[in-house]
């Protein structure tokens, strides 16, 4: 018994990642998507997040962030990523805000999934890991394609 109340009490210590919800958080492609995250990224441990159709993974104030139900975007002439794995392909727009931290967009998928890397992590590791999301990002359809 006391077993489960320790237990119980670690769990509430874990820590919840403030992710702003997205506009079509509430598409059933987004349950999807977040169902099929990876529990480990880059090394960081999936934390838990405060809003639907959204996940993290490391710490507060250092966490890599996803949002699923972003607005799809146009075509652009900022950098478009193509990044193969062994789930298959995924076409990220990537934009840097000039204070290191990262923010990737798919491209051709809607709805769109956002992930960002704040300064603590870009610094650290490199976003070659976007690679291990294609799985779950590849739960929405991929319909247009960078150039």
């Amino acid at each position: 018994m006391l077993l489960v109340a320790v237990a119980a009490g670690l769990g509430a210590c874990a820590p919840t990642i403030g992710v702003p919800v997205a506009d079509d958080a509430a598409n059933p492609k987004c349950a999807e998507v977040v169902l099929a995250v990876p529990d480990e990224l880059a090394g960081l441990p999936q934390v838990k997040t405060d809003s639907q159709a959204t996940a993290a993974w490391g710490e507060p104030g250092a966490a890599v962030t996803l949002r699923c139900g972003v607005t799809p975007p146009e075509p652009t002439t900022a950098g478009c990523l193509g990044v193969p794995s062994n789930a298959g392909s995924v076409d990220w727009i990537v934009t840097d805000d000039g204070k290191d931290t990262w923010t990737f967009v798919t491209y051709g998928r809607d709805p769109a999934v956002e992930v960002q890397l704040p300064p603590a992590v870009s610094t650290t590791r490199t976003s070659s890991f976007v690679s291990d999301l294609n799985r779950a990002v590849s739960k929405v359809e991929q319909t247009r394609y960078c150039m």
